[in-house]
């Protein structure tokens, strides 16, 4: 009979893992380590169960081998388990850390609700074949940006985007540099690709490109002839015709 009850501690204790790893560890010096600790911890696993299936010789090597690497570990980062024993018997210090914690859930969340603004005005400017150039710099200050245009530095929203690239203001020909999850220029003017590129590509993809060939910074584009979303990266540009796809990619682009 299938025990529910502890299947649901088990889901809570993998999501609680889950989102300790995405918070503090994911895209950190300290990732590597982690994945070698989870490594650690499925040779314990087989060195338990390899016995019960009757594999005694192997599943007592790998119990040893275990019991070595975890030693081994013990020794190797006994500095960092002090400082950090140290502080768990410190109040004051707990907070900070539990603040810290609510600190990287609430960026997390802003992201992914700057995700979702603008992968709603992508959406209706496609729809409405309203064009667009929005450019998620590695480093935004590479030089490479002929003009930043204007400053905004403003909250991602479909609202601020929208009315950027809506065709009576003056900044809807230029393109929008997003970045530290922000809007930080509108009406920027980018460096245009002078590779040859099919009929159906006009300024705003060649732009695109030109700032894929330049830099490490991915471009998106609203075609304003035909709808359709692309991005360009690492000098080359691709069509994206599926929503959930574009969505991944953005959430690739802004959480980091």
């Amino acid at each position: 009979m299938i025990d529910w009850l502890n299947i649901i501690q088990i889901i809570i204790i993998a999501l609680v893992v889950y989102a300790f790893y995405v918070s503090f560890i994911k895209n950190t010096s300290s990732e590597k380590l982690v994945r070698g600790l989870f490594g650690l911890g499925i040779i314990w696993l087989l060195s338990f169960l390899l016995p019960w299936m009757h594999l005694y010789l192997l599943g007592r090597f790998l119990h040893w081998i275990a019991l070595f690497l975890s030693l081994a570990l013990i020794v190797i980062f006994q500095p960092e388990l002090r400082k950090f024993l140290a502080l768990m018997g410190n109040v004051r210090g707990l907070r900070n850390l539990i603040h810290a914690f609510k600190q990287d859930v609430k960026k997390s969340s802003d992201k992914q609700k700057a995700v979702d603004e603008i992968m709603k005005a992508v959406l209706y400017m496609s729809e409405k074949h309203t064009g667009a150039l929005i450019v998620f710099p590695e480093d935004i200050d590479d030089g490479v940006i002929e003009r930043y245009g204007t400053k905004i530095d403003g909250i991602i929203s479909s609202e601020l985007l929208l009315t950027i690239f809506f065709n009576k203001t003056p900044l809807h020909d230029g393109a929008v540099i997003i970045a530290d999850n922000e809007i930080k220029y509108a009406g920027a003017i980018l460096p245009v690709s002078q590779n040859q590129l099919q009929w159906k590509y006009g300024t705003r993809h060649r732009a695109a490109l030109g700032m894929s060939e330049a830099s490490k910074s991915t471009v998106l584009v609203v075609s304003e002839e035909t709808g359709d979303i692309s991005f360009a990266e690492k000098g080359s540009i691709k069509k994206y015709d599926d929503a959930k796809k574009i969505k991944s990619k953005l959430e690739k682009l802004l959480i980091k």
